[in-house]
């Protein structure tokens, strides 16, 4: 994790076609290319932008050593003039990209890369790769968040994600989505986001009793006791024991503001309906009952409805790994090649299947809400060089049915352009906002959500709708490639 220099983190064959390039075509040709995908992960009505301060890192950092260029010499596949000239590699572009933790929604260009073709074509594998988990992650959380109904959630899936840069970037991407924090020390140190936790059945278990241990901990940690109880028996042994722990805490002047337990196994509504009662009835109102054991958002809102009376919530494997939909799915498609007189040539991919033909040309977005509400209404691609304001009507109308179309009036909406530099000319532009930072807008942004588009199962599908003039041009390429 600690190679900044990620530069062979790349799929052999980019740096193939970076050789043919080299031998066959302009080097310096300028192309597009934009980072997409093609639908919403876990069947949900939006996800997550997250993963852009380490693209921003991996840009920066772009150059091939001495040992890089041994190595690529060793495959016996690239020949002495190419290795020669990856010796003073940089990246001399532009990326724009939408900003880490926005809402974004299927087909709209997420990064957009204007480089000279060698190095447009290298940066493919990395930002997808980076892009995706990330982007994943952060979407499952938020998805997890909004069915714990403001009830904290806490990372804690370290131990069961796919190695130490899934478990440190996915926990700052959960945070990021909305998590109140992580178990993952190593995340807290580099992002600067709360550290949480608790202590394991272990701890208990190396003391002669329960209540030793719980008194024992009580003293170490008098302003943030959790007590795990449910070793022996949650109801007959464990609750019982952290009553009289809160008890040995009162007895001795300790803080009791954060006190609470933690159940771990077992029918999760029922102990905790009947762990709350008993705590009330001891005079401990204020203790949380939080929970762990293979959660999701599926099994929270399940909780949630049964009554439980659990009011902070620790997520691991289902969330680290994202296990219902362990890939984003995004891709990297060619948008457009500079031609002689310096102006963008449309490019677009077909496909048998309509969800894979591509949106051609140099493209950016704007973000339509409305305007009494602060609603977000509708997502609009459209090229480079168009321009809408607010004090002009909007045609909007579906991509795939362009008869559905709704007319938007002057002061019924508002824009935002979404898309912001991050490199300009090989310059980093990016400003590195803090992790908590992030984590306030990403919230303020699922906010301009409707609930329909944020519920679990069957949610209204927000609309990305195409300018006409950058649907005329698609319809046009199709019409040139089929005749």
């Amino acid at each position: 994790m600690d190679r900044q220099n990620l530069t062979l983190l790349t799929d052999l064959y980019e740096l193939t076609m970076m050789q043919g390039y080299f031998k066959h075509e302009d080097q310096n040709k300028v192309v597009i290319f934009d980072a997409f995908f093609r639908s919403n992960p876990f069947g949900g009505g939006y996800s997550i932008m997250c993963g852009v301060e380490q693209l921003a890192k991996y840009i920066s950092e772009l150059h091939f050593s001495t040992q890089d260029i041994e190595y690529l010499r060793s495959l016996k596949i690239f020949e002495a003039d190419f290795l020669d000239y990856l010796r003073d590699f940089r990246f001399t572009g532009d990326v724009w990209c939408i900003p880490e933790g926005s809402l974004i929604f299927p087909r709209e260009p997420l990064v957009k890369v204007i480089a000279p073709i060698m190095q447009a074509q290298l940066v493919e594998t990395a930002i997808l790769n980076i892009i995706n988990h990330q982007s994943l992650i952060a979407t499952k959380a938020a998805r997890i968040c909004y069915a714990a109904k403001g009830d904290p959630i806490m990372e804690f899936g370290l131990r069961r994600a796919q190695g130490p840069d899934a478990g440190t970037y996915g926990a700052r991407a959960a945070v990021i989505a909305g998590c109140a924090g992580t178990s993952n020390v190593l995340c807290g140190e580099l992002f600067n986001v709360p550290v949480l936790g608790t202590h394991a059945h272990s701890w208990i278990m190396i003391f002669d009793s329960e209540l030793e241990a719980f008194k024992t901990y009580a003293e170490l940690y008098p302003t943030a006791c959790t007590l795990l109880v449910d070793t022996y028996d949650t109801l007959k042994s464990g609750v019982p024991n952290a009553i009289r722990t809160f008890d040995y805490m009162k007895e001795k002047g300790l803080p009791l503001t954060n006190i609470g337990i933690r159940l771990d196994s077992g029918d999760l509504a029922y102990l905790s309906k009947k762990a709350r009662k008993m705590l009330d009835d001891a005079g401990y109102p204020q203790a949380k009952i939080a929970a762990s054991n293979d959660l999701d958002e599926n099994l929270i809102l399940s909780l949630k409805l049964q009554g439980a009376a659990i009011n902070s919530w620790g997520v691991g494997t289902h969330l680290i790994t994202a296990k219902d939909n362990p890939s984003f799915g995004g891709v990297y498609k060619l948008a457009a090649v500079c031609g002689k007189d310096g102006e963008f040539i449309p490019k677009i991919k077909l496909s048998e299947n309509s969800e894979k033909v591509t949106n051609p040309g140099n493209k950016k977005i704007y973000r339509i809400y409305e305007k009494s509400t602060g609603k977000l209404r509708a997502d609009l691609i459209c090229m480079n060089d168009e321009v809408f304001t607010e004090d002009e009507p909007i045609l909007l109308f579906d991509p795939v049915e362009p008869w559905k179309k709704t007319n938007l009036k002057p002061g019924e909406f508002t824009l935002r352009e979404l898309m912001v530099p991050l490199f300009k000319n090989g310059e980093c532009l990016y400003d590195f906002p803090e992790t908590m930072e992030l984590r306030r807008r990403c919230l303020a942004e699922q906010d301009t959500l409707w609930e329909e588009s944020r519920r679990l199962a069957n949610p209204h599908q927000v609309y990305v709708d195409l300018s006409q003039k950058l649907y005329d041009t698609k319809m046009r390429l199709l019409d040139e490639a089929h005749s």
